[in-house]
């Protein structure tokens, strides 16, 4: 017997279901079945990179990109060199690896330091911490609203009237708060945390708590929120314990903030620490320059439990003779992938990115590539969720320092075993519905070059093969040259 589906018991080659398709879908293509019930034909992408966009002709100071998930918006924000260092906030639109922009609007007419921002899903706002030079050096907050390409803001608040230097802020989606990490230049560089709560275009904040009475550092370091365990995370340079990298779990209790004890991730001299959470692994990733000889750029995986992180050990992701700067993370669920970027300074201080995957307590980074061939500064990355995209704003030294973004693709397949669903029996037209044969069913329609009684596994392309790569997933084994019988088991 030539033909194994004679064995088969009736009806196996009838197991198909109608569906909605989610992106065109050629007949005798691997489907996923997506959250919202939709389908979509199994693909994946290449590593790519966009062409560099002009924001801000001016030096753009601490700028940063910041997700409005509820709009599909990027807002970079920054303090306009251009313009009596005014800061200022502009609307971004991805389309693939390109990105345009609208017109920068204003939320502070004076100089405006140590900015940083985060976005509040609770009430889909954007908010924006600084140091205010037009107002007696307070440290304001400030809240922005996009709408199309623009974003309007509220009334500034206050949240201490002292003095700031570097400031980090995340949003606390558990309690739907924001929070903010400062180095209080006012109070001998202790660091300090404050909770605010968004009320339609305001914000208001508790009593700023201490989290380290020492000095932190000159460069603040960053924050993360572990949604697993509801924690916010901050890392910074300890300066009274030896310039040691420090980080410190924090748990949201109405409008305050306390403290674990904190947790050492770098035993030696550590600048530009920067974190971001991996919530595929629920994983805190921790990047930095590790001033120890040999010197190198570095990075570890911290876990948290209850009010303390732990850490695996650190890896090289570069290994560097002069220094590093301006780094920064954002991590991508969809792909599993977190991207870290730098300035290399031992490379004419090129603007660089390096894509890192996380297994157990560990990390692997890919070889570092170049982003911008020229020098580079105030290096800022975040993470388009919608597009599934990494944008990249940096001043651009090989064009008058401009305020630039460039979108970057990274290697990623929408394969998975548990998404897995069937086989396309037709065509189906984006939001068309059509036939997906399903496991335990024969895929008879668009198949062929198949060898009879070998197993056949869906590769992260959509191809299949007799392989089964690292990611794969088992489709099942052929019953002709254009038959497959789709496992149960898969």
């Amino acid at each position: 017997m030539t033909n194994l589906s004679d064995l088969l018991p009736a009806g196996a080659a009838s197991k198909q279901l109608s569906f909605t398709a989610s992106g065109t879908i050629a007949q005798g293509k691997p489907v996923i079945l997506n959250a919202n019930g939709t389908v979509t034909q199994v693909a994946g992408q290449s590593e790519s990179l966009g062409s560099e966009v002009v924001f801000e002709t001016g030096v753009s100071y601490y700028g940063q990109g910041i997700f409005d998930s509820s709009n599909n918006k990027v807002v970079i924000i920054y303090s306009d060199g251009g313009d009596s260092t005014y800061g200022k906030a502009i609307v971004g639109t991805v389309s693939g690896t390109s990105i345009s922009f609208g017109t920068a609007v204003t939320f502070n007419s004076a100089t405006t330091y140590f900015s940083s921002g985060t976005f509040d899903s609770n009430s889909n706002k954007v908010v924006i911490v600084f140091r205010d030079q037009g107002d007696s050096e307070k440290t304001n907050a400030i809240v922005g609203t996009v709408s199309g390409t623009s974003i309007s803001f509220g009334s500034k608040a206050t949240i201490t009237t002292d003095t700031i230097g570097e400031s980090t802020t995340t949003f606390d989606s558990n309690s739907n708060k924001v929070v903010t990490f400062y180095r209080n230049t006012a109070q001998s560089g202790h660091g300090y945390a404050a909770v605010g709560t968004v009320s339609g275009t305001s914000i208001s904040f508790g009593t700023p708590v201490v989290y380290n009475a020492g000095n932190i550092g000159s460069f603040q370091g960053s924050s993360t929120f572990d949604s697993s365990n509801n924690k916010t995370i901050n890392v910074y340079e300890d300066k009274d314990n030896g310039g040691y990298g420090t980080a410190l779990v924090g748990t949201v209790s109405g409008t305050s903030i306390s403290f674990g004890s904190e947790g050492v991730f770098h035993s030696a001299s550590t600048d530009n620490p920067v974190c971001t959470f991996d919530s595929t692994n629920n994983k805190v990733i921790i990047a930095y320059r590790d001033n120890a000889a040999p010197k190198a750029l570095a990075s570890v995986v911290g876990t948290v439990s209850g009010t303390s992180i732990s850490f695996g050990s650190s890896v090289d992701v570069q290994s560097i003779s002069s220094y590093i700067s301006d780094t920064s993370l954002a991590y991508s669920p969809e792909a599993g992938k977190v991207v870290l970027v730098w300035s290399n300074a031992d490379n004419s201080q090129y603007g660089t990115y390096a894509v890192g995957t996380v297994s157990g307590t560990s990390i692997t980074y890919e070889s570092p590539v170049v982003f911008s061939s020229a020098a580079t500064e105030r290096i800022e990355v975040c993470y388009d969720s919608n597009e599934e995209k990494f944008i990249i704003n940096f001043d651009d030294g090989g064009n008058s320092n401009a305020g630039t973004a460039v979108v970057l693709q990274v290697a990623s397949t929408n394969l998975t075993a548990a998404k897995f669903l069937g086989i396309a029996d037709a065509a189906i037209s984006n939001a068309a519905s059509g036939k997906i044969t399903m496991k335990g069913g024969i895929a008879s329609n668009g198949l062929s070059s198949l060898t009879p009684g070998a197993t056949y596994y869906v590769q992260t392309d959509g191809t299949f093969s007799t392989s089964a790569g690292d990611p794969s997933v088992e489709a099942g084994k052929a019953m002709s040259a254009t038959s497959i019988n789709l496992d149960y088991s898969t």
